[in-house]
């Protein structure tokens, strides 16, 4: 790309351009405005990225199937998106704070959230899986695009403290059609707010194409709130990582927020309760294989002489071993005692709180009674 290609904000010019530093078959494609952003990253480094997202794809692929085991109520896939993730993920600071949706499980694999503490709410165990505090990352968020608000009022936070830490919301192309997400726009922009809004453009809000919600890209929403856009390949871990760097380093500088929009493929279902052969087609599936985000960088590595079977069989080794843990930390979560639903709910013990224990705990006591009462009909069989 040359510069002439790029607006005043930076963004590709054309609807169908995008950054990229690693082609589909793992050519290295210069571009003068984001290499010197990857400058540091060798082949020991694009190959710690490489194993990233080997691990994390097998980790959803085994939490894919503890779901259809009944070991998970649901399971929200990131197979297709690794890229988008990884790459943003490790471009931050321990003391950057992340606010996600529910698919970014890469992006907690980065963080350091464990096995268990990822599958904790999947399996129904526990309202959230991890302290937020312990590593920099607020546990998902459920509702379409209300942590891009979160994200927003954290940032002002660090701006009011003086602190040159930024914080990230992620969401996806569906997201930007909520109001939350746009809300979060005009703050961020209105108060310069460190902020990076990700948005991974899987192409899918759920059985909803992308074009049916914007005729531009979603890069060009950023626009009308005043805010830089950048548009870039999600499958592509080294731009993305070069874009985020980049929207970062504006936001430590006090530029304020920065819109990214990674442009990446939702190969799974939406989450394990949905069905996407009814609403996508093989064709499209065989497309978006072709630009898969692992055996690009595959394809690169080998390229610059680097011997891929051998990293291959390491990473797949050790993904094994985190498939394993992973499976391993699902009979290891406790079933929660029933009162302690009420547990955290209010800093301070309140007396509206606490007549809802008492109404729950007698509630409670009634199967108790029932079950006594059946026992001694029977002769105590039970």
């Amino acid at each position: 790309m040359t510069p002439s290609d790029r607006d005043a904000t930076g963004l590709l010019t054309k609807p169908d351009q995008f950054v990229q530093l690693v082609g589909p078959t793992g050519d290295r494609r210069h571009d003068a405005e984001y290499d010197r952003w990857v400058a540091d990253i060798d082949l020991a480094a694009l190959g710690r990225l490489y194993r990233d997202m080997a691990i994390v794809r097998r980790l959803d692929a085994e939490a894919t199937a503890l779901q259809r085991q009944g070991e998970l109520g649901l399971w929200p896939p990131l197979a297709g998106q690794e890229a988008a993730q990884i790459g943003s993920a490790r471009a931050l600071r321990d003391d950057d704070f992340v606010f996600t949706s529910y698919r970014e499980h890469a992006v907690a694999w980065c963080r350091g959230v464990g096995p268990a503490e990822l599958l904790t709410v999947w399996r129904g165990s526990a309202a959230s899986g991890w302290n937020p505090f312990e590593h920099g990352m607020a546990v998902p968020q459920i509702i379409i695009g209300a942590q891009a608000l979160h994200a927003t009022g954290y940032a002002m936070g660090l701006a009011w403290e003086g602190s040159d830490a930024a914080s990230v919301a992620y969401f996806g192309d569906g997201a930007t059609s909520e109001g939350d997400v746009n809300e979060a726009l005009i703050f961020a922009a209105s108060f310069d707010a460190p902020v990076v809004f990700f948005c991974q453009n899987n192409q899918w809000a759920i059985s909803e194409p992308v074009g049916l919600q914007s005729k531009q890209p979603l890069a060009r929403r950023a626009d009308g709130f005043g805010m830089p856009g950048i548009r870039v390949d999600g499958n592509d871990v080294l731009a993305v990582l070069a874009a985020t760097r980049v929207a970062l380093d504006r936001a430590r500088r006090g530029g304020g927020p920065t819109f990214i929009e990674a442009v990446t493929y939702r190969v799974g279902p939406h989450t394990t309760a949905d069905d996407p052969k009814r609403y996508r087609t093989e064709d499209e599936l065989a497309e978006w294989g072709a630009r898969d985000p692992l055996t690009r960088v595959l394809a690169l590595l080998g390229a610059s002489g680097v011997d891929t079977a051998a990293l291959e069989g390491e990473v797949a080794d050790e993904a094994a071993r985190a498939a394993a843990e992973l499976r391993a930390a699902v009979t290891t979560i406790p079933d929660p005692e029933p009162m302690s639903v009420f547990d955290h709910v209010y800093a301070e013990p309140n007396s509206h709180l606490a007549r809802q224990r008492d109404h729950y705990g007698r509630y409670l006591a009634m199967f108790d009674e029932t079950d006594a009462a059946a026992s001694a009909a029977d002769g105590g069989a039970r």
